[in-house]
């Protein structure tokens, strides 16, 4: 079994804030593995393991109470928890009477998002969003080219098996729609709704018009917004919206929409193998996947004026000026035509390219801009990776 030490340390952090864990995360992105890895952790109490799609593990689970007070001072994996008829009453129980027992519970969606848990569970949990793979899980899946990484995509099955196959993107799909969009959220028109998801693939890192999908997927505008809200509860969509201070010469509405992983990007667009003018795109795109593992719950914005300049992402930090961060798939193609652009507006802030041919970092002055150049271990350096509270 393969061993995510960046994502285990992860969930040993959030036990340490409450009690009870959620991991959420796509279809076949290692959810289960996961939790059964941290079987192996040593000094730690035992770990029991319970499949909530087996009526048997259900109907254990009848009596929240009776349930539980045979697993004090354990760590208790309740997977695929959405499967309980009241999920929220056995997470509220264990966490308010049963602080002992260390839960993590695991589904596809942002537990809010479903109208299968009737609270939030503020302050009872903590959150955790397990991303496809990431440079810190590189070493444990083979240390592979990491064009072969853009191509085959992060989740774990996909990618080891060594070549892309649309049978196995077919079966996800058939399976998102039936488990989590269908089983979870009732969404009528499967058509739509997956030609929806495949036209997000498609122009993944594009600024999104829903008047277009609208008539794409022959459904009105609001019920395409609908869409998008679902998709970015699901994880499928990763919604990054426009960084401005209302100026007059901002985009300050028109969000941008990634998918949720390289290889799904890669299929839909027919790519089988890539091309040098395709790196660029899919760097900007794991660098975007690498960003929400470190960052789950901070503001990642991007930035573009009504005269076509552009910085990837913006990063809000609290108490401190907004950080522009450029992704570029060669430190030799850097241009900082954009980066002026933006500090011409917000002249305060420090400026990051991060490039994947990148050594050791370092920091150069050209004129009155200041930009420090990184490669993804010095980003998850500065950045840190314990991520935040829920």
């Amino acid at each position: 079994m393969v061993r995510r030490e960046f994502w285990i340390d992860r969930v040993q952090s959030a036990w340490k804030h409450r009690s009870v864990v959620w991991l959420s995360g796509v279809r076949r992105v290692g959810k289960t593995c996961l939790c059964q890895s941290l079987a192996g952790e040593p000094d730690t109490s035992p770990l029991e393991y319970f499949d909530c799609d087996l009526p048997r593990a259900r109907r254990q689970m009848q009596d929240p109470e009776g349930f539980l007070e045979g697993l004090r001072d354990r760590r208790v994996v309740l997977d695929e928890i959405h499967r309980l008829p009241n999920p929220t009453e056995l997470l509220k129980v264990a966490a308010d009477h049963f602080p002992e027992i260390r839960v993590i519970a695991t589904g596809s969606s942002t537990l809010q998002a479903s109208a299968k848990f009737r609270d939030g569970l503020t302050g009872r949990k903590t959150e955790v969003w397990l991303t496809p793979m990431i440079d810190a899980d590189h070493e444990a899946f083979g240390g592979a080219d990491l064009g072969q990484r853009l191509l085959l995509g992060g989740l774990p099955p996909y990618f080891l098996q060594g070549a892309p196959r649309g049978a196995d993107f077919q079966e996800w799909l058939e399976s998102y729609w039936a488990r989590d969009v269908q089983e979870l959220f009732r969404v009528e028109r499967r058509g739509s709704f997956l030609r929806f998801v495949e036209l997000l693939l498609a122009n993944s890192g594009s600024m999104f018009e829903a008047t277009k999908y609208a008539s794409h997927c022959e459904v009105s505008r609001p019920t395409i917004t609908n869409y998008l809200g679902l998709a970015e509860a699901t994880h499928v969509a990763r919604v990054v919206r426009p960084y401005s201070t209302r100026l007059a010469a901002e985009i300050v509405s028109a969000p941008k929409v990634y998918g949720f992983d390289t290889g799904f990007v890669c299929h839909v667009r027919g790519w089988l193998a890539l091309r040098p003018e395709d790196l660029g795109r899919l760097w900007e795109e794991y660098v975007l996947n690498e960003l929400h593992a470190l960052l789950p719950k901070r503001a990642i914005h991007y930035w573009r004026d009504k005269h076509g300049h552009e910085v990837d992402f913006v990063l809000l930090r609290k108490g401190k000026p907004p950080l522009a961060l450029e992704c570029k798939w060669s430190v030799a193609a850097v241009d900082l035509r954009n980066l002026r652009s933006f500090r011409s507006r917000h002249p305060q802030g420090e400026n990051w390219i991060v490039a994947h041919d990148m050594g050791r970092a370092f920091t150069r002055t050209d004129d009155d801009l200041r930009v420090t150049f990184l490669g993804l271990p010095a980003l998850a350096e500065r950045l840190g990776g314990n991520g935040d509270d829920a």
